[in-house]
């Protein structure tokens, strides 16, 4: 089930994409990315769309997927 953003406090909101940051790392190649900027970034993506935030009832967590991603592996949310 994808939940809006703007149904989601801001401070809950900021706390699940700060989870997922962590859980996918700040290093992209030779580059680090802040953990305040990557969080920054993936909110800017939720909020134009390009990300979305999903529940999965199968098991009961929130996550984080790229919108291309959402429709080939919807069946496992």
């Amino acid at each position: 089930m994808i939940i809006p953003v703007s149904e989601v406090e801001q401070e809950t909101l900021l706390n699940i994409i700060e989870g997922f940051v962590l859980r996918e790392g700040t290093e992209y190649g030779s580059v680090d990315c802040d953990l305040a900027d990557k969080v920054q970034q993936v909110l800017q993506q939720l909020k134009h769309g390009e990300a979305l935030l999903v529940y999965s009832e199968l098991h009961e967590s929130v996550n984080i997927v790229p919108k291309d991603q959402f429709s080939a592996t919807e069946e496992e949310y």
